[in-house]
C-alpha cells in the first residue's frame, strides 16, 4: 500500500513537469507570433506574415489548453492520493486481528521450539541414564520428567496448530483484501493515465488541424494573389492617362495699323483663356 501512495506522488510530479513543458512551449509560440506580427509590411511577401502569426497563435492556444488539462489532472491525482491515505488507514484498523494472530503465532513458534528442545533434552538424559545403568529410582524420575516434557511439547504443538489455523484464515482474508485494494488502485491509476493520454491525443489532433490549415492557407495564397494585392495597395488607379496630342504654337503679336488680330487663341485642354489671359501672356513674353 505504501508503494501505491508513492506511485501517486510520482505520477503527479511527472504530469506537473509535462504541464510546465507545455506552458513554456505555449509562451515560446506566443513570442514567435509576435515576431511574425512585426514582419515587414513592404513587398509582395508581407501578407504571408499574417498566416504565420495566426498559425503560431493557434499553436500557443493548443499547448496552453493542454497545460490547463494537465493541471486539472494533477488535482485529480492529488485527490486520489488523499483518498488512498484514508483507505489505507481504514484497512490498517481492519487488519488489527491479523496483526494480533501474527504476533501470537510468533510467540507460539518460540514456545514450540523451546518445548521441543526441552523434550529432546529429557529423552537424551533418560537414554544416558539407561546406558550408564543408573538406579531404578533415578530412571523412574527421569522417565517422569521425559513424560511431562512430551505432554508439554504435545500441548505446544496443539496450540501452535490452532493459532496457525487462525493465522492462515486471517492472512487469507487480509491477502484478499490487499489484492482488492491493489486492483482498485491500479484501475484508478490507469484511469488517470488514460486521461493524460486523451489530453495529449486531443492536443495532437488540434495541432494537426492547425498545421493543415497553415498548409492550405499557404497554398491558397497564390503568387498572382500576392502580386495583385501589392498592386492594389501601392497602385495609383486603374484608368490609363489620356493621350496628349501635339498642338501648334501660335504667336500673339500686335497687328499693323492698330488693327486687332483675330488670331485663334492658344488653348490648353481643361482651361478657358480670356482676353486678359492673352494680354498677360503677351506681357510675360
Amino acid at each position: 500500500m505504501k508503494h501505491g501512495q508513492l506511485a501517486s506522488k510520482e505520477l503527479a510530479e511527472f504530469v506537473r513537469e509535462r504541464a510546465a513543458i507545455e506552458e513554456t512551449y505555449s509562451k515560446s509560440m506566443n513570442k514567435l507570433a509576435k515576431i511574425a506580427s512585426n514582419g515587414s509590411t513592404l513587398g509582395t511577401f508581407a501578407p504571408m506574415w499574417d498566416v504565420f502569426r495566426v498559425s503560431s497563435d493557434k499553436l500557443a492556444l493548443c499547448h496552453l489548453e493542454l497545460m490547463r488539462k494537465l493541471n486539472d489532472l494533477i488535482r485529480d491525482i492529488n485527490k486520489y492520493g488523499d483518498e488512498q491515505v484514508k483507505i489505507h488507514r481504514k484497512t490498517k484498523e481492519e487488519m488489527v486481528g491479523t496483526v494480533e494472530v501474527v504476533q501470537a503465532l510468533q510467540v507460539q513458534t518460540g514456545h514450540l521450539q523451546k518445548s521441543k528442545e526441552g523434550y529432546h533434552a529429557k529423552c537424551l538424559e533418560l537414554d544416558r541414564l539407561r546406558k550408564d545403568g543408573a538406579p531404578q529410582k533415578e530412571l523412574e524420575k527421569a522417565e517422569l520428567k521425559s513424560k511431562k516434557a512430551a505432554e508439554s511439547f504435545a500441548l505446544c504443538i496443539e496450540k501452535y496448530n490452532r493459532v496457525g489455523g487462525e493465522f492462515e484464515q486471517k492472512m487469507s482474508e487480509s491477502a484478499q483484501r490487499f489484492q482488492e485494494i491493489e486492483e482498485a488502485h491500479l484501475r484508478q491509476i490507469k484511469q488517470l493515465i488514460k486521461g493524460y493520454s486523451h489530453s495529449i491525443e486531443d492536443t495532437h489532433v488540434q495541432v494537426g488541424q492547425v498545421h493543415e490549415e497553415f498548409k492550405q492557407n499557404v497554398e491558397n495564397i497564390g503568387i498572382d494573389n500576392l502580386i495583385q494585392k501589392f498592386a492594389e495597395q501601392k497602385g495609383t488607379g486603374k484608368d490609363r492617362p489620356a493621350l496628349v496630342g501635339f498642338e501648334e504654337y501660335i504667336t500673339v503679336l500686335a497687328p499693323e495699323g492698330g488693327k486687332k488680330s483675330r488670331a485663334k487663341a492658344f488653348r490648353i485642354p481643361g482651361l478657358v483663356w480670356t482676353q486678359a489671359n492673352i494680354f498677360l501672356l503677351h506681357l510675360l513674353t
